[in-house]
């Protein structure tokens, strides 16, 4: 007797789809690694009309196949074989072929890459200690009447910065501190420069400038001795800096940002145009008002002689009376005068002892004579704070020793891999039981279960299956699937 049954060799297995198979398959991978940063080499570059880029990622024991979707190249750089990239992606399968391949979202110049983690790491150093804050942002002088330019001698940038204060105003005066502004000891160059500028203090601020280009060729603008020394000077700085979209640590740490060295320059110089279309408006003011104060001072002088001449004596009287008033008013209060002098010189003689710098100096020793006694018992007590704090700390070490933690975490991490495995072997179980039950019920309620118990498929000629009478009309042959073979018959007669 035939049995039912499995063959022994997948009992209790799942039966997958190659499609669903490659499905589960994507689901894991996606769910499990999900974004990934990778490092390789180009290779086997395709760029097809989709505007979609493929390629591999290589090192030299493997490769993965990689996508790059049109939607996200705008977020990586140039694609070219034999490129060395840093790319972040999902790991992914695709399920037409069963291909491993990452689906690339950002994709960076390795080299490159490493230079931005530390530009970001350092930024975060330096915003943790207030470098960046705006509480030490010096402002600019309001008249600036000399510059120095931190700069190259032999680029554009110093030829651009003088022509363009030459043409905006001619009366300040540019000084030039020459430094490399590219290479390994550029950084050190630009920082030492910052400070000479502060110790001989020639000018009113400093221009820290430099043309555009790539992230490695600006490196020297992000290194820390760079940021400490604007941030130590004591006149302000300006960074005009590479293009507008090129952001550096010294931008970040100056006490002004511009976005090229050009636009520098023309913050730190008034436009002569303007200024002279200025002046001459003040002037015209000036002139204005000086015209119509001699109107109003000509016109009181004509009513005042007019006043006169005809009538001269006119309030005379009155002005002798007030002499008179005052006049005994100083006969009375001169005697009083030698005593009120004599009264405020001995004040300001007592005044005088009390501040004199002898009697300042006796005041500050008998304020400094308790500071050297309170000073080392502050020490003494800050030192058995200290010591008292090491011994506890010592005490909860001996109490919880690394070995006994390890042990621990050990005995752990084998009580949870028990319970995953007993977990999935539940899980397996419960889907295995699960497929047999379903392959059961399919084996009692399929097409063949029916036939065996008696019934039969009717189809007509074209294999359509016919479920109504008046679709046969007489004559018609048909086809009888029975459980054991087929009969064909022709329709006689139609019965309702």
């Amino acid at each position: 007797m035939e049995s039912d049954s499995p063959p022994s060799y997948r009992q209790g297995l799942p039966v997958y789809t190659v499609s669903r198979l490659n499905q589960e398959v994507r689901g894991l991978l996606e769910d499990r690694l999900g974004r990934v940063w990778v490092e390789g080499e180009i290779g086997n570059l395709s760029q097809p009309s989709s505007g979609h880029i493929y390629f591999t990622l290589k090192d030299a024991r493997a490769q993965v196949r990689c996508a790059l979707f049109r939607g996200a190249r705008r977020a990586c750089c140039a694609v070219t074989d034999g490129l060395q990239v840093l790319v972040c992606a999902r790991v992914s399968l695709y399920e037409g072929r069963g291909d491993f391949q990452l689906i690339v979202e950002q994709m960076e110049d390795a080299g490159e890459g490493a230079l931005r983690r530390a530009f970001e790491a350092l930024k975060r150093t330096l915003a943790a200690e207030g470098l960046f804050d705006a509480r030490h942002k010096k402002p600019l002088p309001a008249s600036v009447h000399r510059i120095g330019v931190i700069t190259s001698p032999d680029g554009a940038v110093w030829h651009d910065i003088v022509t363009t204060l030459r043409r905006r105003f001619p009366a300040i005066a540019v000084l030039l501190y020459p430094v490399p502004v590219q290479g390994r000891d550029a950084g050190a160059a630009i920082a030492r420069m910052l400070d000479l500028a502060n110790e001989r203090r020639e000018c009113d601020v400093l221009l820290l400038a430099r043309g555009g280009g790539s992230l490695e060729d600006l490196w020297c603008f992000n290194e820390e001795i760079v940021a400490r020394a604007i941030f130590r000077s004591q006149l302000p700085v300006v960074a005009g800096i590479g293009h507008e979209t090129d952001t550096t640590i010294a931008d970040w740490v100056a006490d002004v940002r511009a976005p090229t060295p050009t636009a520098a320059a023309e913050l730190l110089s008034p436009d002569q145009v303007l200024w002279r279309r200025r002046h001459a408006e003040a002037r015209n003011r000036l002139q204005r008002l000086l015209e119509r104060t001699l109107r109003e001072r000509m016109q009181r002088f004509d009513d005042l002689k007019r006043r006169l001449l005809t009538q001269p004596l006119r309030g005379l009287p009155e002005r002798r009376l007030v002499v008179a008033a005052l006049t005994r008013r100083l006969i009375m209060a001169l005697p009083a005068y030698p005593a009120r002098g004599r009264a405020r010189l001995l004040a300001l003689s007592q005044r005088l002892e009390r501040r004199s710098p002898t009697a300042r100096l006796n005041a500050y020793r008998l304020r400094a004579a308790p500071l050297p006694g309170r000073l080392a018992a502050a020490i003494r007590a800050a030192l058995r704070a200290r010591e008292s704090r090491l011994t506890r700390l010592n005490e909860r070490l001996r109490g919880h020793p690394p070995d006994r933690l390890w042990e621990r975490l050990v005995v752990r991490h084998g009580l949870l891999k028990d319970r995953l495995q007993r977990a999935m072997r539940e899980a397996l179980k419960t889907r295995t039981e699960r497929v047999a039950l379903l392959d059961r019920a399919l084996t009692l309620t399929g097409p063949p279960a029916v036939l065996n118990r008696g019934y039969a498929i009717v189809t007509d000629g074209d294999g359509r299956v016919v479920r109504e009478a008046p679709a046969c009309p007489p004559g018609t042959s048909l086809r009888v699937r029975l459980a054991a073979g087929e009969i064909i018959v022709e329709v006689k007669a139609i019965q309702p």
